[in-house]
């Protein structure tokens, strides 16, 4: 593949920075993509090489972009089943099962759910220069459901937005050990690193964490459990967990939040993100998405039903 050429002239009437010219020109690319384009010497204005992000463009003037074809991103695709929930040229909305890592990282070479869509969509777009998927939100190892990936740049930062701007709704459910204070309840607790084992979050002080925000409404009671619908409104790692184990009510089979003796043996924590609201790259309206619970938290819910 050769490289693509775009050319462009300044309208303005003022000069403008190049690296805000060209986020206005090529709105598909986000700005730090194009920053690294200039300073590669892929950016040329009136025929000279560009020097810096910053350097101003002239009324008048032409800027001449070259983006390469996108390169391998390293990751070799595998041949892993994937449950499509939706797809179009832009993106990917799939129902992640538990145990499934979303992203490559140090212990997860492979398996992942990056290696999965690589597998089903070897000839990717790419993001970022590289053949891979765009990884806008992600959900634990062990937590199931919806999850959406980017296909291109384009649909990346449209994505990005959305969740900046608190536009996606997510929606959980969480059955946990006994019960929150209230049948209904906004948290907002910031969440950081937790100052006694690191690889864990924890409810903190302000000045040491991020704004943390869920809202909960109790769905079925049941002896010793509770099934709760979750709304978080930000996207902490851990969030739902941690603020269900800081309102005395652990998820239930989570062995890092909640109680060492588990109360139902399901082999994994019981939190899926079963519905997802989100506008597509493109559309003024948003699209709802919905992945029915898997069937061993389903079987998990009749029993409880049943005693």
């Amino acid at each position: 593949m050769s490289d693509k050429i775009s050319i462009f002239q300044s309208q303005e009437a003022a000069p403008t920075r190049l690296d805000k010219f060209l986020v206005a020109h090529m709105p598909e690319f986000s700005r730090a993509r194009l920053q690294g384009l200039i300073a590669d010497g892929f950016v040329s204005v009136n025929g000279r090489v560009a020097q810096k992000s910053g350097q101003f463009v002239d009324a008048g003037a032409t800027v001449t972009v070259r983006v390469p074809p996108t390169a391998p991103a390293g990751l070799v695709g595998e041949n892993i089943p994937l449950e499509i929930v939706f797809e179009n040229d832009d993106l990917l909305v799939v129902n992640k099962p538990a145990g499934m890592v979303v992203h490559p990282a140090a212990g997860h070479d492979s398996g992942t759910l990056v290696h999965a869509v690589l597998g089903y969509e070897p000839d990717l777009e790419g993001i970022g220069g590289e053949e891979r998927p765009g990884v806008v939100h992600r959900l634990d190892k062990d937590t199931s459901g919806l999850i959406v990936l980017a296909k291109n740049e384009r649909a990346m930062r449209w994505l990005t937005e959305q969740f900046k701007d608190r536009q996606v709704e997510k929606t959980y459910l969480a059955l946990v050990d006994g019960a929150p204070p209230t049948p209904t309840g906004r948290v907002e607790a910031p969440i950081g690193r937790d100052p006694r084992e690191r690889k864990k979050m924890a409810v903190v002080q302000p000045e040491k964490g991020r704004e943390a925000v869920s809202e909960y409404k109790t769905l079925e009671r049941f002896a010793k459990h509770t099934l709760l619908e979750f709304h978080p409104h930000t996207g902490r790692t851990h969030q739902i967990r941690v603020h269900c184990a800081f309102l005395g009510c652990p998820i239930v089979g989570d062995t890092a939040y909640g109680r060492r003796k588990l109360s139902l043996e399901l082999g994994r924590h019981f939190l899926h993100a079963y519905r997802l609201k989100i506008t597509l790259p493109g559309e003024t309206h948003p699209r709802l998405f919905e992945a029915p619970l898997p069937e061993e938290l389903a079987l998990a819910l009749e029993r409880l039903r049943q005693d």
